[in-house]
This record gives structure tokens, C-alpha cells and sequence, in this order.
């Protein structure tokens, strides 16, 4: 291919990747293979290798560019980011609703959103290219932080044209978060790694996009939504509504939870819904934003040196509560990891019952001055996690004694070592907590999903002696079992059948099951689709796996090391002689779903909804938790919920189990 057609193929390809990427990234509806995206991928990588000066600062191959930094660069915004007026009460927001009817003098419309709970960013393009990216900072100035928002997958490089076509200059104003089930998954390669945990989805999301090094922030699992334009040239929009309709248009991820109301009510009743929502949603969410839909009348009420008139944030309440530490106990987990976690006296927290939270290590001990006998104030960090947020002040109470770490594993008496703030056991294949540990693990529902085998049982068959190391619990007996306390003969019975029927188990939740460092539910995906076989996994260099798109330098070296530890090789050999039989991607049924998206709603009578969910993932399809306009179907059982109302609303097609069932049967799945 002489450079005339090299410089020719490239514009497809980027418009091809461009196209893939705002499929599977913002609509969650891929029309290709994960196959059929990295052949057009290395097809560009290729050419621009041998044609480097045909490679442009917006092309797919790009995202991931720039060098670490000293430092990040001040940058001063487009137009002022401003914070919002908020209040938690429904005089006050009646109040503002007063004020602005009066202001305009008639009936008004607003749209409404969730307040996400992330880093607030300001994008800028030109001529539709991605040119600038900062951080809120003071709501004038901020970070430059171009190059680690370029590693944002939901953020386009270059503007789709969506029939408005690109202004000549577009800022934006949005907000970068990370999904509740990335995050857990992130502290849990980073405690696994060694390192200190994230408090919550927020500072995760921060803190990410505040790497120096931007390889480290492309490994970070962060996404964007975009509500507000910031500056343009040349868009004609007079509505807010308009505005979203406008961004989407151009190719960001718009919220689908927004709404159009009219009243105070309406507002009220949407905060009430979302609040009920708040646990089930992917993301963290601190309330709702509300906005005059008139863009006209915005102008003319102006702002205030704080935030803007026509805009309020009505949030919800927080989720903190006070209680006692009754004891302070380590804790050693799977990876070794030795942790102080303090046992609280039950308080109900935002729903859930809390009675113990983890104090992370010796230096977060000891920089909250947390001891036994103290009382705190806690939360649920990000929604999600317990959290000891500040010991309360007692005056005239006598403190206990300050918390000191333990010298030996309190599971085995192995002498402990510190590695930085952490504590840990090295003795990992011998140590009784670190094997239960990799049992529950390896049992999760996503690993081998074996029913029955939690935590207490796990922690039960390592002090009995009935496991030793992981391939043992395939030699399992009901005998064996019905001798252990809480075991009958049904319950033996069925933990030795489910253990048998786990022995099949498809690749990816095997590499997820064996817990190796930084590996959790994608990262163990893309293995599976990448190599398609654990021997080429165990086998592949750490060069060939930082080819694996979102493996970096780092998780590669830790894979590749887990698998060239011999005892770790032993036991891979062992728990694959006559133990495990995995089941290895064929590819050929894979993409049959590709692109769509599946709700369902209501009481299923022939599968339980777990493995409903599974048919449809393992076809490619995407089962998702709402109804919207990209919903392929919904599948309604008995006594369906709201669901169902929603898609009757959106015209979007049901089917009854029997009808799904047949359905998926006709795209290959074994039902």
C-alpha cells in the first residue's frame, strides 16, 4: 500500500473506530466482535507505524500518548464553573421555585437529573477535535489534565457530526465517576497489590484523573457524563432539554435519567424515586440537579459570585450514623494482608446494618487516633463501604490504650512484615485465613459460583483439615461433610453436587477464581477473549500481555509473575489433573446478541434470573437494570414492576419467558 492509499485507509479506519468505540462505550450496543474491533485496530496501529507521519494527535491509537509530567499545568476555564445552591428540605425548595416564577413572571419548565458524585471537568474542542481538559479547581482556573481525560474511552476524541456538525469551538462542562462495581473491583487489585484502597467512587475517580503518569490513569475504569455547555460558537439551542439533545448529537454520554418537569412536585417525586433507586444504580448519585429549562431566561438572571440563580441542587440526606468501638481486631485476608478492623456496636446505616469497619492499616489507625472504647461517626463510603469517618469527642472520658499491630499472623503465628503502611503474613499457602480467603474467592458467583461455599464454610473446611490447598475441595465427600456442625444430609449432599457441576467452568471465571493479583471481572475477560485458552495465558510473556487492551505495564507484571511462581504452578497443575475442565471460548454463538440489551421484570418460572442473565451474556447481549429506547426487549414475568410500564411507554417489545426462552434457543443457547 504506496502513502496515497495508506493516508485514504486511515480515514476510514478512524471513522470505523470512532464509530465502534461510540457504540460500545456510550450506547452500550457494540455491532461487532471484540475480534472483529482489534483486527481494525492493529490494521491502524500497522499503518501508522509505517507511516508515522500520517498518525494525528485524535486518532484511536492516541488515547493513551502522553509522557508522565512534572507537574499539571494551570488552566483557566472557558466560562465560570460554578458550585450549586442545595438544601435537603422542600420549603426550601419551594422557595427557589417561588423566586424564579416571580423572576419570569409565568409558568416555567425545568429539567431535572441526578447529581452525580464524581471530579467535574471541562472539555474544550476545536473544529471538533478534543483540544483541552481541566479540572473545576476554584471555578476559574484549574488542572490541565488533557492527556488523562484522552484515556477515557467514553470520551470522544473528535465530535461526531450527529447532522449539527462540529462548531468551531465547543466547551463542555462534566463529570468523570467510576461505576460502584468498578470501584470495588479497583481497591480489590489494590489491596491485593499491596496498596491503599480508595475511600469511595468519588475520590477514586479524582484521584485518578490527578496521575502525573497517564498509562496509570488508562488503567483506571472512569467514565463520563455531560450536561452543560460551558461556550460555543455557532449552536443554536434555546432550551437546556435542547442543549442535552445537542451533546448527545455530538457523541457524549448524556445522563438517561434526565426529565422535562413543570412543577415542584414532579421534582419531589423524582427525588423520592431516585432516592428509593440510589443502592440499585451503578453509580454513585448525592441527589438531583434542577435547571431552568430557558436558556434565554438563565442569561437574564445572571449568577451570584457563588452559583448560578436559575440552578439547585436538592440533595439527599447523608448516611452517617454515631456508634461505639467495642474492639479493635486484625483481620488477615486472601492476599496476605493483615487488617485492623473495629468491631461496632450495630447501628442501621442508609438501610444496611453496620457492625465493623476496616481501619485499612496501622497509619490510618493511627492518624484518626481510633481506639477501642471510642465513639465515631460512620458512613457508608461511596454507599458501599462502612466507614469510620472521625472519632467524636468525649470531654472527661478516659481513652483505652492506643491500637498497636499484632508481631504474629493471628491465624498461624508467622512473624509479620511491613511493606510500606501494610502489614502482612507471608506465609501464603500455609496460612489457614489466607486459604479460606482463596476459597470464598474461588466460589464467588462470578468465579465458579459454587452455592453454599461462603465464607463460614470455607473458613470451617480449612480448620477441620478437610482442605488443605484449592484442588482438595473436588475430593469432598457428603460423609465428610455431614460430620461438621450446620451440615445435614441434604446440605452435604448439595455443596458436593454443586462443587462437581463448578468442575466444568468457563475460562474467564476460572482466571477470576484464582484470585490472581489485579485480575477482577473484565480484566479476567479480556484474558479469555484475547488468548482464548488458559495454557496460552499461563504461558504468555509480560510483552504479550500489556497487549491485551486495558492491561498495563504493571497488572502485566504481576499476572506474569503469579504464574511464574512455582507454587503456584503446582497447584495450577494440580487443580487441572483430573479436577477443573475448562471450558474455552469458541467464539462461534459469542456475538449472536451483539449490541443488544435485555431488562427483565417480574417472577421468572422456569429459570432463576441469574442464569436468564447468563444466557443472555453469553450470546453477547447486555442485561441492563432500567428501560430505554436502545432496550431490544424486555422479558415480563409474573407480577412484572414499573418496568414493564416503561416499556409499554417506549413502545419497546416484551416477551414472556416462554417466548425468551425459544428466542435464545434460535441464537444457539443450550436452555
Amino acid at each position: 500500500m504506496n502513502r496515497t492509499q495508506a493516508e485514504k485507509r486511515i480515514r476510514e479506519l478512524h471513522t470505523q473506530i470512532r464509530h465502534h468505540d461510540y457504540l460500545y462505550y456510550v450506547r452500550d450496543a457494540p455491532e461487532i466482535s471484540d475480534e472483529a474491533y482489534d483486527t481494525l485496530f492493529r490494521e491502524l496501529k500497522g499503518l501508522e507505524e509505517q507511516y508515522p507521519e500520517l498518525r494525528t494527535p485524535d486518532s484511536p491509537t492516541q488515547r493513551v500518548a502522553g509522557a508522565p509530567l512534572d507537574k499539571f499545568p494551570t488552566v483557566e476555564h472557558t466560562a465560570s464553573m460554578l458550585s450549586l445552591d442545595s438544601g435537603q428540605d422542600r420549603a426550601q425548595l419551594e422557595r427557589f421555585d417561588e423566586r424564579l416564577r416571580k423572576a419570569v413572571g409565568g409558568d416555567i419548565a425545568y429539567v431535572i437529573d441526578p447529581k452525580l458524585d464524581g471530579a467535574s471537568v471541562e472539555l474544550v474542542y476545536q473544529d471538533g477535535v478534543l483540544v483541552r481538559a481541566s479540572t473545576r479547581g476554584d471555578g476559574q482556573v484549574g488542572e490541565g489534565i488533557t492527556e488523562n481525560i484522552r484515556t477515557v474511552r467514553t470520551v470522544p476524541l473528535r465530535l461526531r457530526d450527529g447532522g449539527r456538525g462540529a462548531p468551531g469551538l465547543l466547551a463542555v462542562r462534566g463529570e468523570v465517576i467510576m461505576r460502584v462495581g468498578a470501584f470495588e473491583q479497583l481497591n480489590e487489585r489494590l489491596l491485593g497489590a499491596g496498596r491503599e484502597p480508595f475511600a469511595n467512587p468519588r475520590n477514586a475517580a479524582a484521584g485518578s484523573l490527578r496521575q502525573l503518569d497517564p498509562q496509570i490513569t488508562a488503567q483506571r475504569p472512569l467514565d463520563l457524563y455531560v450536561y452543560d455547555i460551558l461556550a460555543a460558537e455557532g449552536v443554536a439551542v434555546a432550551t437546556q432539554w435542547e442543549v442535552l439533545a445537542a451533546l448527545a448529537q455530538w457523541g457524549f454520554p448524556v445522563n438517561e435519567l434526565a426529565r422535562r418537569v413543570s412543577s415542584v412536585d414532579e421534582i419531589v417525586a423524582y427525588h423520592a424515586e431516585l432516592h428509593e433507586q440510589r443502592d440499585d444504580l451503578a453509580y454513585e448519585i448525592d441527589g438531583v440537579v434542577i435547571k431552568l429549562d430557558d436558556l434565554a431566561v438563565r442569561d437574564e438572571l445572571g449568577t451570584t459570585a457563588h452559583h448560578p440563580r436559575w440552578a439547585y441542587a436538592f440533595k439527599f440526606p447523608p448516611r452517617k450514623e454515631l456508634t461505639r468501638v467495642l474492639a479493635i481486631v486484625p483481620s488477615v485476608g486472601r492476599t496476605g494482608a493483615v487488617t485492623p478492623i473495629a468491631m461496632l456496636r450495630p447501628v442501621e446505616l442508609g438501610g444496611v446494618t453496620v457492625s465493623r469497619a476496616s481501619l485499612h492499616n496501622r497509619e490510618e489507625v493511627a492518624r484518626k487516633d481510633i481506639r477501642e472504647g471510642d465513639r465515631v461517626r460512620v458512613q457508608r463510603a461511596g454507599d458501599v463501604i462502612p466507614q469510620i469517618l472521625e472519632r467524636v469527642e468525649e470531654p472527661g472520658r478516659t481513652r483505652a490504650a492506643k491500637y498497636r499491630m499484632p508481631g504474629e499472623c493471628p491465624s498461624c503465628r508467622t512473624p509479620l512484615v511491613q511493606r510500606g503502611p501494610f502489614t502482612i503474613c507471608p506465609n501464603s499457602f500455609e496460612c489457614p485465613a489466607q486459604l479460606a480467603g482463596r476459597i470464598q474467592h474461588f466460589a464467588r458467583r462470578d468465579a465458579l459460583d459454587i452455592e453454599g461455599l461462603g465464607e463460614e464454610t470455607a473458613k470451617l473446611l480449612v480448620a477441620q483439615g478437610l482442605v488443605r490447598q484449592l484442588p482438595d475441595l473436588f475430593n469432598l465427600t457428603p460423609e465428610q461433610l455431614e460430620a461438621l456442625e450446620g451440615f445435614a444430609e441434604k446440605s452435604a449432599r448439595n455443596l458436593v453436587d454443586g462443587i462437581a457441576r463448578a468442575a466444568q467452568v468457563e475460562l474467564h471465571r476460572f482466571l477470576l477464581g484464582l484470585g490472581i493479583p489485579e485480575v477482577g471481572v473484565a480484566v479476567a475477560k479480556d484474558l479469555a477473549r484475547h488468548f482464548r485458552s488458559f495454557d496460552a495465558v499461563r504461558r504468555a510473556s509480560k510483552e504479550e500481555l500489556e497487549a491485551v487492551p486495558g492491561v498495563g505495564p504493571k497488572m502485566a507484571e504481576q499476572i506474569a509473575a503469579f504464574f511464574a511462581d512455582r507454587r503456584n504452578q503446582e497447584g495450577l497443575d494440580a487443580l487441572l489433573h483430573g479436577k477443573v475442565k475448562l471450558v474455552e471460548p469458541t467464539g462461534e454463538t459469542a456475538a449472536q446478541l451483539a449490541g443488544l440489551k435485555v431488562v427483565f421484570t417480574g417472577e421468572l418460572a422456569r429459570l432463576a434470573r441469574r442464569d436468564a442473565k447468563q444466557l443472555v451474556e453469553s450470546l453477547g447481549g447486555r442485561v441492563t437494570s432500567s428501560v430505554s429506547k436502545e432496550t431490544a426487549f424486555v422479558v415480563v414475568g409474573e407480577n412484572p414492576g414499573s418496568k414493564f410500564t416503561d416499556a409499554e411507554r417506549l413502545g419497546v417489545k416484551t416477551l414472556t419467558e416462554d417466548e425468551f426462552v425459544d428466542f435464545v434457543r434460535s441464537k444457539g443457547a443450550d436452555v
